[in-house]
C-alpha cells in the first residue's frame, strides 16, 4: 500500500498545474474598464438651473469645464466617457455623456443640454484610399497623363503667350 500515494499524487499535481495555467491564461482576457473626462455627479449636475445660476456658480459647483466653445465663451462642455477593452483590442465606448451649458451675454445660464452615445458617428474607412470626388486616374494616367500638355494653348509653357 505505500506505493498508492505516489500514484494519486502525480495526476493531482498535473491537474493543479493545468488549473493554474488555465487561470493565468483566462486572467489575461479580462475586460479592462476605463474612464475619461469629467466624473459625473448626478446631484451636482442636476443642481445647475437656467435663470438661477451664472458662470461663476457653475464653475464653483462643477469645476472648470472639459472645454469651452471655440467660437465664443458662451458655452461650457463637460464630457465623460466610459470604455471597455478586452486584452489588446481597441477600447470601445460603453457610455458617454456630454453636458452643454449655454450662457447669455451677462453670463447667466440659459440652457443645459445632455447628450450621449446616440450622437456619436461610427466611421468605417474604405481600404487604404479615401474616396474623393473628381476624376479617377490610374497609375499610368498619373505618369503619362501630362505628355503633350506642355506648350498647349492656354496651358502656359513654351508654346503659349506668357509674357507682356
Amino acid at each position: 500500500m505505500p506505493n498508492a500515494k505516489p500514484a494519486f499524487a502525480a495526476p493531482r499535481l498535473r491537474l493543479v498545474a493545468a488549473g493554474l495555467i488555465v487561470a493565468l491564461a483566462a486572467s489575461g482576457c479580462t475586460q479592462l474598464r476605463g474612464r475619461q473626462g469629467y466624473v459625473v455627479d448626478p446631484t451636482l449636475t442636476q443642481a445647475i438651473t437656467p435663470g438661477v445660476d451664472n458662470r461663476e456658480s457653475v464653475e464653483k459647483t462643477l469645476g472648470h469645464p472639459t472645454f469651452v466653445s471655440q467660437f465664443s465663451d458662451k458655452e461650457y462642455y463637460y464630457l465623460s466617457r466610459e470604455t471597455r477593452q478586452l486584452a489588446f483590442a481597441k477600447p470601445r465606448p460603453v457610455s458617454q455623456r456630454v453636458m452643454r451649458i449655454r450662457f447669455d451675454a451677462q453670463g447667466n445660464v440659459v440652457a443645459v443640454d445632455n447628450t450621449g452615445l446616440d450622437l456619436v458617428s461610427r466611421i468605417s474607412p474604405e481600404g487604404d484610399k479615401t474616396p474623393t470626388l473628381g476624376r479617377d486616374r490610374s497609375f499610368f494616367d498619373d505618369i503619362f497623363g501630362n505628355i503633350g500638355a506642355v506648350g498647349a494653348p492656354g496651358m502656359g509653357g513654351a508654346g503659349g503667350n506668357t509674357g507682356p
